[in-house]
């Protein structure tokens, strides 16, 4: 714990002769002030090394070295990729550099493509890193420049598989899991620690013997604790047989995604707009589904309500209704909840 000069400074004049006037001004108390200050920072120092020196107070890179010791690395951002249908006339050419994008961010061809009557699908992918890139299905739908004989561009489905570098806290969850839970010879905690290290893998769920002697089962959500994708499940498979024991049978499959809606009665504060409100339900109860995806089995009724209570523009609720319930929602072993919609009345 820091010391503060004015503690260090005390503690220095107690050891002076009080026979020797060491009031302020004095030449004992100007003497030592310059060593209070020096020790203060000293103090600061000290703290700052122990913080680093320890995975639950050490951050960024000084919490890399530390899980770097266990074999743990950071894992990384990965950009969002998905097809875009380009339609144009025949013959015309799709080359690997051509954009493409949405009202916020811009969009790579990945593939040279030539259009076969009047349309092509071309594998795109976001100029950006990160969760960002993950856009609606037919939010895709302009050319940055004009492109000779391609005329439309529309993603059918929505792009869900970029991903955030893993922060502080996620690395530090891995780094508990690795240490406190002993991974030896395929047990649960092996097959959890092998799902966890691949990049996009927000979570997992172990199922031993699922199927009988020598099964296991593999249930994983993306970082965005929603569902995994084919992609991330084939990259999990393949991570998995780089190290399973022999004999062991291994199924990889997504978490199941469970629509929660709201409907609620909001008496909204004066001076904010319904809108403004619902946005900041949604962005709140999405945050907090996140934070117990996999973690419990029940989403509290209560404290959704709370949660809206909480809210900036709140003053109060009533009849609230979960998926038509006031009730608990029972949340199965392979599910997590996502937010369907919120409708305030």
């Amino acid at each position: 714990m820091s010391e503060t000069k004015e503690n260090i400074m005390l503690n220095l004049l107690l050891n002076i002769d009080n026979k020797y006037d060491t009031s302020e001004g004095t030449f004992f108390y100007d003497a030592l002030m310059p060593v209070a200050i020096e020790l203060e920072k000293l103090y600061q120092y000290g703290d700052d090394i122990s913080k680093k020196a320890f995975a639950d107070t050490a951050t960024g890179k000084d919490l890399e070295k530390i899980v770097e010791q266990f074999g743990i690395s950071r894992k990384q951002a990965q950009k969002a990729t998905g097809y875009v249908t380009i339609t144009g006339t025949d013959g015309s050419k799709v080359f690997i550099g051509d954009q493409v994008s949405s009202d916020e961010m811009n969009f790579t061809c990945i593939e040279n493509k030539t259009i076969e009557g009047d349309s092509v699908d071309v594998l795109v992918e976001c100029e950006s890193y990160g969760a960002i890139g993950n856009v609606p299905a037919n939010s895709i739908k302009y050319f940055p420049k004009t492109l000779q004989g391609l005329q439309s561009v529309v993603n059918d489905e929505a792009f869900t598989n970029g991903y955030d570098e893993e922060n502080d806290e996620e690395l530090r969850e891995r780094y508990y899991i690795k240490v406190r839970t002993p991974a030896t010879s395929g047990n649960i905690y092996h097959y959890q620690q092998w799902c966890l290290e691949v990049a996009g893998v927000g979570g997992c769920k172990i199922f031993p013997l699922w199927n009988g002697n020598g099964t296991v089962k593999c249930v994983i959500m993306n970082s965005n604790k929603k569902t995994a994708d084919e992609t991330l499940i084939n990259s999990v498979k393949a991570h998995i047989e780089e190290n399973r024991p022999i004999g062991a049978t291994v199924t990889v499959i997504s978490v199941i995604e469970k629509s929660i809606d709201i409907k609620v009665n909001v008496s909204i504060e004066s001076g904010y707009s319904k809108d403004f409100v619902k946005e900041n339900i949604e962005s709140d109860i999405e945050t907090f589904l996140a934070t117990v995806a996999f973690k419990k089995n029940y989403i509290s009724y209560a404290k959704i309500g709370a949660i809206i209570l909480g809210c900036e523009g709140v003053e109060d609720y009533s009849n609230l209704l979960i998926n038509n319930s006031s009730n608990n929602i029972t949340v199965a072993n392979e599910e997590v909840c996502v937010l369907g919609g919120v409708t305030l009345d």
